[in-house]
Formats: structure tokens, C-alpha cells, sequence
């Protein structure tokens, strides 16, 4: 007879403790629960009629009628046909790059799980942003990183506080991880003395500059900036993260990292040990897509329609809540960050509220490793009409309300 074991969790490796999931992806789930009406700032998603599914569904049925080639195996550093198409696109842009320098991920999360892959192990200090989005740092953690979080302003990651910082670290970083165009959450723009700033401080470290700029092409205002990667050329340290998520549909999960081809090496290595190719039939048809020209005539109907969404979130806000907030005015991508003038209100309560009053957005805590921001939430005017916006902002309105008169009979 066998001893009867007591029964405990599985026997999971250290490294599964420092999973800790993403508040933001786990909103779908929970908004998909709700029965009653919810207006939907919480996600970074664009609006359905933001998805050109005119063009993309006729460019579906060809690519399914193409025949079985179009659903075997890909190569793992991409379809030949998305990669010249991909390769062709760019050369029209500052961020230009070659062939050998291209990889074709599952989406622009891959490209930061590859990153970290690679350029992160167990003890090893990386610098983020402070607020920053959330699944960065997530990945950062499940390869036993550390995280150094760097305050933002206006002109993005404070890049001039780093030395100070890592002195009182008491080491240097390994990892720089940025989103320097329309960050997440905070809608802000690394300015281009910060970006030289950045790179220097790479160099003289020895750091890699993870580079995730998945909302780049949507700026609708203000001067392009050159990117980290036209700044660079070459430096084999900047990791460039992108992905078509924000700028055709998020539910195509594909993507590129622009880097230097030793590493495209180790990344197809560690890409074949972890889903061995991007779908194939999606990345043919995104290939479709480009190779059409539909993508430049898109983004640029994009750009002005987004432009009014945030107009109209900043009017709502100003009309609802101008003496109880301040919030970001970002130039370009979905996001807006919002600060109660009261300290006391917590977003994470604030959040179970309006979801009863009928609004989601993100509470400000999951974007700081350490747990800040509890005065500060995220909201995405992407992903609704003007008019939804403005019943939006007046449901959150309510729903501080009610927040701040609960504080007051709490104390």
C-alpha cells in the first residue's frame, strides 16, 4: 500500500511565481461577463469600424482559395512574401531597413518576450518607464528581471534621472525598455535630446534599448520625431519591437523586430523552440494588404479620425471633470492618462464603480511595478465614437461621485 501524498500545487519552478499576467488582457474576459451596457476605454484596441475589414475580408477569400500552401509551415523568420512586402513599405520611411535584419513575429508581444529572451536573465536590472504598459514589465519578471522604474513627464522617460538612479541601484541596467512614440499608458513622446540621451547611456552601459513602438504611424499632430532606430543605424543594442496590432487588427497577432542580424540569429533559434512560425495564413494575408497599397490610404484616414476622438475625450473631461482632474494631450496613438486632483480616491475602486455605472478603463497601479498611481487610471479614446465618448465620460463622472462620497462617510 502506498502513502497517501498530500495534495498541493504542482510542482512549478521558481520562475512560474513571477508570472503575473496582465490586468489589461484580463478585461476582455471581465467585460465580456457584464450584462449591462459598458462604454469600453479600458482595452487598447481600435474601434471595429477602425479595421478595414472591406479590404480585408475580398483579401481573405483569395488567400483562402489559394490553395494548401497558403495554410502549411512558415519559415520562421517569416513568409518570403510578407517580408519583401514588409521590407518594400519601410524603404518609404525613415526606419528603412534590410532583409537580414528582420524577423516576423506573433505579434508585438513576441517581439518583447524574444527581447527578454535573449537580453534579460535572473538579477539583471531593466529600466522601464514610469507608469509603463503593463505586459513589458510582466515579461521583464517571468525571466527573473528586476525592474527600475524611471519617473515620465511631458517630454516622456525623464532619461536625465537614469545615472542617479542606477547609482542608488547600485548597478547599471541591462535592458532599457521604452515606448518612445504616444506611450503606454501616458500618450507622451520621448523628445529627441532624450532619445540621444538614451542611446548614449546604451553605449557607455553596454545596455540593450528594447524599442516598442507600436503606435508610431498614428501620429496625428505635432513633428515627426526621428525614431530610436533611425538615430541608431546599425547599433546592434537597439531591439526594435513592431507590430500591425494598433494600425490594421489586433486579432492578426503579427508582427516584426527590426535588429542586427546576429541576433535575428538567436531569435530564430528561440523563436523554433517557441511556436516555430507566425500563422501563416494571416501573414500572407497582411502581405495582401501592403502589397495592394492599402496601408498608407488607411493610416491616413486614421490619423484625423483619431484626432477627433481625443478632441472629443478632452472636451468630455473638460466638461465633466475639469476641476477633479488633470490628463495628458497626446499627439498621436489611443491613450490619455488621467490624474484626480484627489489623492485619496483610489482608481482600483474608482474601477469596480463605473463598471457598475457602465464605464471600463485601466486603473493606474498595474503600470508601475511597484503598485503607484493609485490616484491615476488609463483611457483609450481609440476605440469609441464621439458620442460614446462623451456617455462615457459623464458615466465616469458619476461614478467619481460616488467614489468620493464613499471616502467621505469612510473617514
Amino acid at each position: 500500500m502506498t502513502d497517501t501524498l498530500a495534495i498541493g500545487v504542482p510542482p512549478w519552478t521558481d520562475r512560474a511565481g513571477s508570472l503575473i499576467g496582465s490586468v489589461i488582457d484580463s478585461s476582455t474576459s471581465l467585460l465580456a461577463a457584464q450584462t449591462h451596457d459598458i462604454v469600453r476605454f479600458a482595452m487598447g484596441s481600435p474601434a471595429a469600424e477602425a479595421v478595414p475589414t472591406d479590404v480585408l475580408g475580398p483579401l481573405a477569400a483569395e488567400v483562402f482559395a489559394s490553395g494548401a500552401g497558403a495554410f502549411d509551415y512558415a519559415a520562421t523568420e517569416g513568409d518570403p512574401e510578407l517580408r519583401r512586402a514588409l521590407l518594400d513599405f519601410l524603404a518609404g520611411t525613415p526606419e528603412a531597413t534590410t532583409e537580414e535584419r528582420l524577423l516576423i513575429t506573433s505579434g508585438g508581444m513576441q517581439g518583447l518576450d524574444l527581447a527578454c529572451k535573449l537580453f534579460v536573465g535572473p538579477g539583471d536590472l531593466v529600466a522601464v518607464e514610469s507608469p509603463t504598459y503593463t505586459n513589458g514589465t510582466a515579461t521583464v519578471l517571468s525571466y527573473g528581471g528586476e525592474v527600475l522604474e524611471v519617473p515620465v513627464d511631458a517630454d516622456g522617460m525623464v532619461v536625465e534621472r537614469l545615472p542617479e538612479l542606477a547609482e542608488r541601484a547600485g548597478r547599471t541596467p541591462k535592458a532599457l525598455y521604452v515606448i518612445p512614440n504616444f506611450q503606454n499608458p501616458s500618450g507622451t513622446t520621448l523628445s529627441l535630446e532624450r532619445r540621444r540621451l538614451l542611446l548614449d547611456l546604451a553605449a557607455r552601459w553596454d545596455a540593450v534599448i528594447i524599442d516598442d513602438d507600436p503606435y508610431g504611424l498614428l501620429r496625428f499632430s505635432g513633428a515627426d520625431v526621428p525614431s530610436l532606430r533611425a538615430l541608431a543605424g546599425d547599433d546592434p543594442r537597439v531591439f526594435s519591437v513592431r507590430t500591425f496590432s494598433k494600425i490594421i487588427s489586433p486579432g492578426l497577432r503579427v508582427g516584426w523586430v527590426d535588429t542586427d542580424p546576429r541576433t535575428v540569429r538567436k531569435l530564430i533559434a528561440a523563436k523554433q523552440a517557441m511556436d516555430t512560425c507566425t500563422n501563416l495564413p494571416l501573414q500572407r494575408l497582411v502581405a495582401a494588404f501592403l502589397r495592394g497599397g492599402h496601408l498608407r490610404p488607411h493610416l491616413d484616414g486614421l490619423r484625423p479620425e483619431y484626432l477627433r476622438r481625443k478632441r472629443a475625450m478632452q472636451d468630455a473631461l473638460s466638461a465633466h471633470l475639469g476641476d477633479r482632474a488633470t490628463w495628458t494631450d497626446p499627439e498621436g496613438g489611443f491613450f490619455l492618462w488621467v490624474t484626480l486632483r484627489d489623492p485619496a480616491v483610489d482608481s482600483r475602486r474608482l474601477f469596480e464603480i463605473a463598471l457598475d455605472e457602465g464605464v471600463a478603463f485601466i486603473p493606474g497601479p498595474p503600470f508601475s511595478a511597484s503598485g503607484r498611481f493609485t490616484d491615476a487610471f488609463r483611457l483609450c479614446f481609440a476605440s469609441c465614437t464621439p458620442e460614446r465618448i462623451e456617455e462615457g465620460v459623464g458615466r465616469l463622472a458619476v461614478a467619481l461621485d460616488r467614489a468620493e462620497k464613499e471616502h467621505a462617510g469612510a473617514h
